[in-house]
């Protein structure tokens, strides 16, 4: 990754953040990424033991940290928005809820690391371990004609398979239960088939046209017409499991590597040019196709995704909820990344 330094007062809208979130996130970035052999976030909770209580965040900042441009030549950033669905499920197969989530097989095992499922160039990401080696995992029509059948991997369901695909290409979701209550699931692992975007096969298709399509435009495209909807979602053989959260992960989603999510601060980032945990200040001309409000904030390399490849291709969690998903899915902007480099680090 190429860079070149620049001050603070170089960041467009840097002293106009509030940059209380932006800390609080990359406390719990380095607290939980300390021991994953990443350097700059091991010094970072080391830095932050050190800091008293009346150093300010915007001080700790700037104390700590250079910004960095990062250089660029061959492709234009892009930002997009992902956030957790809350959706109606059951944890018993019945007519209102056939459609089951899946634990992670016991037979699939990872070809590369998961904080690099989306930088990686490698065809497959997983893989099934057989008596012989390794094969393919079975793809997404393979699942939903039957291929996972009789290995009690199904633990909740839900209305529709409309439903588990946005939660499978958020990553998360919150389920209601009949009764009211809510569990959350996380992602645990995917059956390793490159991602396909769905909405950019039905633009092709002719279905949607570009300039109309939303993640609200897409879903009620699906939902219209289920069967017609089947063999477009096989389009994508990307299939992503799941595991139920507890009460010790926490009241939110989790970002890879197990750390809580920041809405509005959290950044998912292709983690061959970004290391986890890092400050990455974004700035965008606009996010909003309402108004022409610029985006200028500090974030956190958190995340990961499929989809997520290139040096400043960055994907915002938004939040929790249907007014976050509206949200998310109208963003697709033209972006520009500041990465924070520790001094300690750079050796300034």
């Amino acid at each position: 990754m190429n860079y070149q330094a620049v001050s603070f007062d170089d960041l467009p809208g840097w002293r106009e953040d509030d940059l209380a979130p932006a800390l609080l996130a990359f406390r719990a970035s380095a607290v939980k990424l300390d021991t994953a052999a990443a350097h700059s976030t091991r010094w970072a909770l080391s830095a932050l033991t050190e800091a008293t209580n009346t150093t300010t965040p915007r001080a700790f900042f700037e104390t700590h940290f250079t910004p960095h441009r990062v250089i660029n030549t061959n492709t234009i950033g892009l930002l997009t928005g992902y956030f957790e669905p809350i959706v109606a499920g059951s944890r018993t197969r019945n007519a209102a809820f056939p459609v089951p989530l899946h634990r992670r097989p016991a037979d699939l095992i990872n070809l590369v690391g998961e904080a690099d499922r989306g930088a990686t160039s490698a065809k497959f990401t997983h893989a099934r371990l057989t008596p012989t080696g390794t094969e393919p995992y079975a793809t997404r029509r393979d699942i939903d004609q039957g291929a996972l059948d009789g290995q009690d991997l199904e633990f909740l369901y839900l209305s529709d398979i409309v439903d588990r695909f946005i939660i499978q290409v958020q990553g998360s979701a919150a389920i209601r239960l009949p009764d009211g209550t809510l569990t959350r699931v996380t992602y645990d692992g995917k059956n390793g088939h490159p991602y396909t975007s769905i909405g950019r096969v039905l633009i092709d298709q002719g279905a949607i046209s570009a300039a109309d399509m939303t993640l609200d435009v897409l879903t009620s495209w699906l939902k219209s017409d289920l069967d017609r909807a089947r063999p477009v979602i096989w389009h994508n053989e990307s299939y992503v499991f799941f595991r139920e959260l507890s009460a010790d992960d926490g009241n939110g989603p989790l970002g890879v590597m197990n750390c809580a999510l920041t809405p509005g601060r959290s950044l998912a980032v292709d983690t061959s040019h970004h290391t986890l945990g890092l400050p990455i200040f974004v700035t965008a001309p606009t996010l909003s196709h309402v108004s022409q409000n610029p985006f200028n904030r500090l974030m956190i390399a958190q995340d990961v995704g499929s989809a997520i490849k290139g040096p400043e291709r960055g994907d915002i969690f938004i939040g929790t909820g249907d007014e976050a998903g509206a949200i998310a899915g109208t963003i697709k902007h033209p972006g520009q990344f500041f990465v924070l480099l520790p001094n300690a680090v750079t050796g300034k």
